[in-house]
């Protein structure tokens, strides 16, 4: 009866710290959706009133999108135990490096940086999946994240498509794609807080 009682008392105490660790992480990836949110939504922003009349605004731009993605996922990864423990955030943020290194050496020919561009969306929108499902079943708002991944990387093969057409391509192209990463992320960061509210009230 003591040893049935010991166990007992064992599974509820790790119960507790398994659920006081998903809202830790969820704490964390609370603000972390809000701030790629805004950081989407200022990059649109920024292009609309400055990218699509200087050129060297566009170019800082265009390089900076996928390095702000590299910078956000590396942050990520170590705030949930490591990016050793985080592979598809480390290889997403490795592609999202040579990425930015790619457009800057495309620029300025406007196809070859959507060809990129495009090819970035898809792996990174893939490696955005594989990171919802992996977290799945300890957090909240992945189905978000699992949609922003499909639907990004979708987004890149039809960027890759838009390429190969005779018409010029402008950074303007790219506003919707950031627009829906922006929706997504704030998506999750409000399912989140809501949870948060819902889980304090309990």
């Amino acid at each position: 009866m003591e040893k049935y009682m010991q166990n007992h008392l064992d599974k509820h105490m790790l119960d507790r710290t398994i659920v006081s660790d998903r809202a830790t992480q969820e704490d964390w990836l609370k603000p972390y959706y809000f701030a790629r949110a805004g950081a989407n939504i200022l990059w649109m922003i920024a292009v609309l009133s400055i990218g699509q009349h200087s050129l060297a605004a566009a170019a800082v731009l265009l390089v900076c999108y996928p390095a702000w993605d590299a910078l956000a996922n590396i942050v990520d990864g170590m705030r949930s135990g490591g990016l050793g423990k985080n592979i598809t955030q480390c290889i997403n943020v490795v592609v999202s490096v040579a990425v930015a290194v790619g457009i800057a050496i495309a620029l300025p020919d406007m196809h070859r940086v959507l060809g990129v561009f495009g090819a970035w969306a898809i792996l990174s929108g893939l490696m955005q999946l594989g990171t919802a499902v992996r977290r799945w079943k300890r957090n909240g708002a992945q189905w978000a994240m699992a949609l922003s991944g499909v639907q990004s990387a979708l987004a890149g093969g039809f960027f890759i498509y838009q390429s190969q057409l005779p018409a010029v391509p402008t950074i303007a192209s790219l506003v919707g794609y950031a627009g829906f990463g922006a929706f997504y992320f704030l998506v999750s960061a409000i399912w989140l807080t809501v949870r948060a509210a819902r889980r304090r009230s309990a």
